[in-house]
């Protein structure tokens, strides 16, 4: 499995050289369904070159572009390591593949830039949260979404506890010795010092924090603490037997509570402010926002396009039923902005969206 982070997707994203490919599709499971991946894969290669001559590439153009994927279909350890879903993205100057623990309906698109909505919920709730796992050996800050984590350096924060400071003994000094307060103060000071450096970097920043650690430090550290969104539940003993990975899961039934009542909270602001003209459910007043940066929280269809073209120099907007040359999906339009511009997105089934619509926004003025 591959992970996606925030900074790679804000980078995909971004306005690209020359046109962009993008190719989605289930990866299936072991045996005789898992040989049938290469198979869809070679029809996915073939259905884009043939969008990519409809878009006016000559022949020659379009190997060169489809050549990197082609060389996938004859690496036999490519297709031994699949996960749930493939994702491909293909450009002048980006050639790109991801195995992600989300499946994903067989889609390629051919445009200007490169579809990235069905990866939004990879990042549930988008601002994130963090792990901070703390040992006698290691401090560790992890950013993390429902799908992905990564570990975050962070200027001034100390990479491990005092040698000086017996922690396994802690417990044990509490208990027996009359100096047991003085250890405590000195771990305090330490946390403070953790706490300090963890400061410059979560101050602008808004997702939950979950601490690892055995259980004395963490009411510790709770007083040691300024970040407003710690949690109150910790993932509890030695964090240094558990690899990232297991952290993460560990967390993500900590942090899940709180990313559903965030949707929640969203869903009921939006239909508490209707009729006010802060929100809406039209397509082109939403993807018109989008781009003058309005869009404070998005609702957005996955597995749903609604294609058409946006000219950013007059807002005038075309929709159309069906993908022609020069057309875009405007859902994923209105997403890309959104997210670009620090508004939180939430990619979603259509049935949770408010109105029963492809897309729905609250806006910020």
């Amino acid at each position: 499995m591959d992970f996606l982070s925030a900074n790679e997707l804000r980078s995909l994203m971004q306005k690209q050289v020359g046109i962009c490919i993008s190719i989605y599709m289930p990866a299936l499971g072991k045996g005789v369904e898992a040989q049938q991946n290469q198979i869809r894969f070679k029809n996915l290669l073939r259905n884009a070159e043939e969008k990519l001559i409809l878009n006016d590439l000559s022949s020659s153009e379009v190997s060169a572009l489809i050549y990197p994927a082609q060389q996938l279909l004859n690496d036999p350890s490519f297709w031994r390591k699949q996960y749930l879903g493939l994702v491909l993205f293909i450009s002048q100057e980006v050639f790109l593949h991801y195995r992600l623990p989300q499946s994903y309906e067989e889609l390629v698109v051919v445009s200007d830039r490169f579809h990235t909505k069905p990866l939004i919920p990879l990042l549930r709730g988008n601002a994130g949260y963090f792990i901070l796992s703390v040992s006698q050996k290691n401090v560790k800050l992890f950013k993390c979404f429902q799908y992905t984590i990564e570990e975050v350096k962070v200027e001034g924060l100390p990479e491990n506890l005092d040698d000086a400071l017996n922690l396994d003994d802690f417990e044990k000094h509490l208990q027996l010795h009359t100096g047991a307060e003085d250890t405590k103060a000195k771990i305090l000071r330490y946390l403070q010092h953790i706490d300090r450096g963890l400061h410059g970097y979560l101050r602008d920043k808004r997702g939950p924090l979950v601490f690892a650690g055995v259980d004395y430090l963490f009411p510790i550290f709770r007083e040691a603490n300024t970040y407003s969104n710690l949690l109150d539940e910790s993932i509890p003993g030695n964090p240094d037997m558990l690899d990232p990975n297991k952290l993460h899961e560990l967390a993500w039934p900590i942090v899940q509570p709180g990313f559903n009542k965030d949707m929640a909270d969203a869903i009921s602001k939006y239909r508490q402010n209707a009729g006010t003209g802060l929100v809406s459910n039209d397509v082109k007043e939403i993807v018109k926002a989008a781009h003058h940066k309005r869009v404070a929280v998005l609702f957005v269809s996955v597995g749903v396009q609604q294609w058409g073209t946006f000219d950013p120099e007059t807002d005038e907007i075309t929709l159309a039923d069906n993908a022609a040359s020069g057309h875009e999906d405007l859902l994923d339009f209105a997403a890309i902005q959104t997210f670009l511009n620090r508004g939180k997105v939430y990619a979603v089934d259509p049935e949770e969206i408010p109105d029963e619509a492809q897309i729905a926004a609250i806006f910020r003025y």
